[in-house]
This record gives structure tokens, sequence and C-alpha cells, in this order.
């Protein structure tokens, strides 16, 4: 897509700090980092999403964005790494291009949960499931079958 940012960087069209590539993936840089070291890896094709990716694409920005993690344990000092999706403008998506955040962590870095992990109601936990399993049973391969003994 000529007027997708990410699309123009993987085409060389744009300049990026490019850290590792693949046949399917890049990672380069974040120009607004979290913390030391902020990448982002994406495929090379346009996908809106995690909804739009393929699974070839996504597995590739997978391992590639694990190679740079352990670049950042390693060579950066990380104490650990976060590694982020936002799909959709509700879940902070700016770039409309999927794409994964690695952000090295620090001991005593500023960033933190943006939320409060607390118990949920298990009732809203077995409806949520049971949605996800309902969905998978019309939609082959979407979900990976129940492990033996969950309904």
């Amino acid at each position: 897509m000529s007027d997708c940012l990410f699309c123009r960087i993987a085409a060389g069209e744009l300049p990026a700090e490019v850290i590792a590539t693949s046949e399917r993936a890049i990672a380069f840089m974040d120009i607004n980092p979290a913390t030391r070291g902020h990448a982002l890896v994406i495929p090379r094709a346009h996908a809106t999403d995690v909804g739009d990716i393929g699974e070839e694409d996504l597995a590739a920005c997978a391992a590639l964005a694990a190679r740079v993690a352990a670049v950042a344990r390693k060579d950066l000092g990380a104490a650990g790494v976060n590694i982020l999706n936002s799909s959709g403008p509700a879940a902070w998506q700016t770039v409309f291009h999927f794409h994964l955040h690695v952000i090295p962590r620090y001991e005593g870095d500023p960033l933190r949960l943006p939320w409060t992990p607390a118990p949920g109601d298990p009732s809203e936990i077995a409806a949520a499931g049971e949605s996800y399993r309902r969905a998978a049973s019309s939609v082959s391969g979407a979900l990976p079958p129940s492990p033996p003994g969950v309904e």
C-alpha cells in the first residue's frame, strides 16, 4: 500500500534503522521508544492487524521478534522483554500495518502494565471460553481442540 508508512519502510522508500530481516519480516528501531532498544517487527506484505495477517507471515514476525528479544537480553542488558501487539484503535493501534513491539525491560524502568491483574468472575471466564470453543467448532482450524477433560 503506497500510503502505508510501514509498507514504505519495507520497500526501502523511507529510512529506518533496520536491525534484522528475514524473507517475510523486517525488524527496525521504533522512533518513539518506550525504553532503550524498543524495536518493531513487521511483515514485508501488508496486513492491517492480527485478524488480517497470514499464518506464515505471523510466524515469521514471531520468530524474528524472538531473535530481537534474545539480543535485547544478551547485548543490551535487558532484565526482560515485552512483546506486544495492538490490534485496532481500542487496543492503541496507531499504524495500521501489523507489527510487534519488542520492548526491552530494565530494572526500575518507568513502564507499567496497562491493567491491574485481579481474579476474574469464574462464570464470565467460562462464558467467554465457551464462545471461543463454539467459534472454533464452526471454523475449521480457528483454535486447537480443548485438552482432554475440558468441555
